[in-house]
């Protein structure tokens, strides 16, 4: 759930998604004014990333300090802008044609502004060897229109978190692995407890969850030349799959209004059995709810037939106005690496997106004794061989969430039929 905005411990999370905020100290990023070469001949360069300070502080400054020593022409200078400020900075300097040089951005928000034109073109600046150390799957969540625009940074995956004590009061042995076995256990766990198996949210502005679901269960979103592709037999039934979950009572009702953060509440209350979310919120659970936390346990990621797993991802743009465009693609290169991602990983409780570094053991190997944490960091490691980012870099992503979204509610509201809400839907989006 996770939309990428939504990185716990990273960023503030919206995206629901995805999840807890951390309120931290940053400083307050200003445009860029220095990017000319200093009268010295060294190139300056400015880097934007999103609420990483303070956690990350000592981090980013040994970074800065490696790739200066190794780079004595270039000088980086560091600015973390908060992450309810970035869209607002960023567009504000890209409009102005005074961008910092680097960015820190996730693919949705970033792919809007790759639509205009804004980001570098990685193709003629990244060599094939380059490029070649990065997931591919993950590559691709950086592309627009064929076109390279953002170098992959770090990634998270959600889990599925559950609550053993439920399941048990339910007479449930293991937590499902598909939406159709969700389903079922749903209707298990409100009939033997009362409870709810888990929350998804409508909110057209909030977490992508749901968009996603429709992909896992084999629905393709867009056709090649961007029109709707979904008023198909797999579209109807998943859009029939969230109407009838709806209507039998097995979503709260404030499914319709509240977003991610209300999955997390419900879940650290005890009141739902099924939490999907990243490894990051088990040490949130265990601090507001420790009861729950050691009953939690968790399971892979939710899918549909199509065995699909999301990935959310952190990436790296260049402003095709930077003045410094080769300084800013080796500094871009550098902090993405293997080494510099493999450190990250770990100091962030993330994943990295190049796969040396994934393939490190920290990423496979665990002691008999591990904790929870950790057994999640193995799983989601083992997620990406099958994840991807499922909702296409589209540049107004968010209408077609909203149009899918606004009419699932009508749907589920009984004021239009499944098969009008997904032909609206599609006339929505073509017309918008």
């Amino acid at each position: 759930m996770m939309q990428l905005r939504k990185f716990p411990k990273l960023v503030a999370f919206i995206m629901l998604g995805l999840l807890t905020s951390w309120i931290v100290s940053c400083s307050d990023g200003k445009v860029n004014t220095n990017n000319q070469p200093a009268a010295s001949g060294t190139a300056k360069i400015e880097f934007w990333t999103m609420q990483l300070q303070p956690k990350f502080t000592n981090y980013f400054q040994s970074l800065i300090a490696n790739f200066e020593s190794q780079n004595p022409g270039i000088k980086v200078n560091w600015v973390d802008v908060p992450w309810t400020a970035m869209e607002n900075k960023i567009l504000t300097a890209v409009s102005a044609k005074t961008p910092p040089d680097v960015v820190n951005l996730n693919p949705d928000f970033a792919s809007q502004l790759a639509g205009r034109n804004a980001w570098l073109d990685l193709d003629t600046k990244v060599p094939t060897a380059d490029r070649s150390v990065y997931l591919p799957n993950i590559w691709k969540a950086g592309t627009l229109n064929g076109k390279s625009f953002g170098l992959p940074w770090y990634l998270t995956t959600k889990l599925t978190i559950y609550n053993t004590d439920l399941l048990k009061q339910a007479g449930i042995n293991q937590p499902p692995n598909t939406y159709a076995q969700l389903a079922q256990q749903a209707q298990q766990i409100k009939d033997k407890t009362g409870k709810y198996a888990f929350f998804a949210t409508f909110v057209p502005q909030d977490s992508a969850e749901v968009l996603q679901s429709l992909v896992q269960m084999g629905v393709t979103l867009v056709d090649a030349e961007g029109k709707a592709a979904f008023n198909t037999p797999q579209g109807k039934a998943a859009f029939q799959y969230w109407v009838d979950l709806y209507r039998k009572g097995l979503l709260p009702k404030e499914a319709l209004t509240q977003g991610h953060r209300h999955a997390i509440d419900l879940y650290q209350s005890g009141e739902t059995a099924f939490l999907a979310s990243g490894p990051e919120s088990l040490q949130n659970i265990a601090t507001n709810a420790p009861k729950i936390a050691q009953a939690s346990a968790i399971a892979p990621q939710l899918t549909g037939d199509t065995g699909k797993k999301n990935v959310a991802v952190m990436n790296i743009v260049i402003p095709r106005e930077t003045k410094q465009p080769d300084a800013a693609v080796k500094f871009a290169l550098f902090v993405t690496n293997n080494e510099n991602q493999l450190a990250f990983a770990k100091a962030a409780n993330v994943l990295p997106s190049t796969t040396q570094a994934l393939a490190d053991s920290y990423f496979k190997d665990v002691p008999a004794n591990a904790s929870t944490v950790e057994k999640a960091r193995v799983v989601s490691a083992q997620q990406l061989q099958q994840a991807e980012v499922l909702t296409p870099p589209l540049k107004d992503i968010k209408k077609l969430q909203k149009a899918i979204y606004e009419n699932l509610q009508a749907a589920m509201l009984g004021e239009k039929n499944v098969d009008q809400a997904v032909v609206d839907a599609a006339k929505e989006w073509d017309n918008r």
